[in-house]
């Protein structure tokens, strides 16, 4: 689809309500294919991979921002005119709380997989190396790190192909826009407190070790519109770690946003 002069890979399954998935780093609209197979009955599922990332070109700078603008300009030119339910998987969640922040109108409810914080000065550094040994083209030793790092130990032992599509995902990621992607994510600002006036639903894995509990709890902190939800076995790559978990979080909260649909 073309957006604002450039390529992005969006697709578009069923009708209803919108739901939009908003992928996270080193990942692609692949990552919610199960769920977006659940929500389809029930909903019009919007998925995109951001510029640079999976088969969206890179064209220019990218940042969260960016990403959130490319968000609100699909659902323009796809004549979404009713808001949507953002679904969110890591860096994905800081696009989704900087389009809520700049577009609230666009949003009805907010379902942040594993999100993660801004990050601080150290982990920008850390960032910055990892987009340098990208550029290496080492995309091998990349996606080690990242599997290593992210998918839970209970996950590579019982469904070591969950842990073989996320090594295929990083692996197949454009050297270049995955490194800007990376900066994008080191150069991220805090979007602000969660929106108030939607449902927001929170779910981390309990063996996640990138977002943690004590963060979840953090970003919801004097919010009684928000929930958390932890998720038995998975990591960080919680919709391909506990695809049939999500899917069924997604469609409760679905109900909750959209009392009319029926998800049974």
């Amino acid at each position: 689809m073309l957006i604002k002069g450039r390529e992005l890979a969006v697709e578009v399954d069923g009708s209803g309500p919108p739901v939009v998935c908003l992928h996270g780093l080193g990942g692609t609209s692949n990552v919610f294919q199960i769920q977006a197979d659940a929500l389809a009955p029930h909903s019009q599922v919007i998925r995109l991979d951001f510029a640079g990332a999976g088969r969206s070109p890179l064209a220019g700078l990218v940042s969260i921002e960016s990403h959130a603008d490319d968000v609100a300009a699909v659902l323009d030119a796809l004549g979404v005119s009713d808001p949507a339910v953002v679904v969110a998987h890591s860096m994905g969640t800081l696009v989704a709380r900087a389009l809520a922040a700049r577009l609230p109108a666009h949003i009805r409810g907010l379902v942040l997989l594993a999100p993660v914080p801004a990050p601080g000065e150290s982990r920008r550094h850390s960032q910055q190396e990892r987009a340098a040994l990208i550029r290496t083209a080492d995309q091998a030793a990349v996606a080690a790190l990242v599997v290593g790092g992210s998918v839970s130990g209970l996950t590579r032992a019982h469904k070591p192909e969950v842990a073989v599509l996320a090594r295929e995902l990083v692996m197949r990621q454009d050297p270049e826009g995955y490194a800007r992607n990376v900066e994008a994510l080191g150069a991220a600002a805090d979007p602000g407190p969660l929106p108030a006036d939607i449902p927001v639903l929170i779910a981390v894995g309990d063996q996640d070790t990138m977002t943690t509990p004590d963060y979840c709890r953090a970003l919801a902190s004097g919010q009684d519109n928000v929930t958390i939800r932890q998720v038995a076995g998975a990591g960080h790559w919680l919709p391909l770690e506990a695809a049939a978990a999500v899917s069924t979080l997604l469609l409760d909260f679905i109900q909750t946003a959209h009392p009319a649909v029926e998800c049974g």
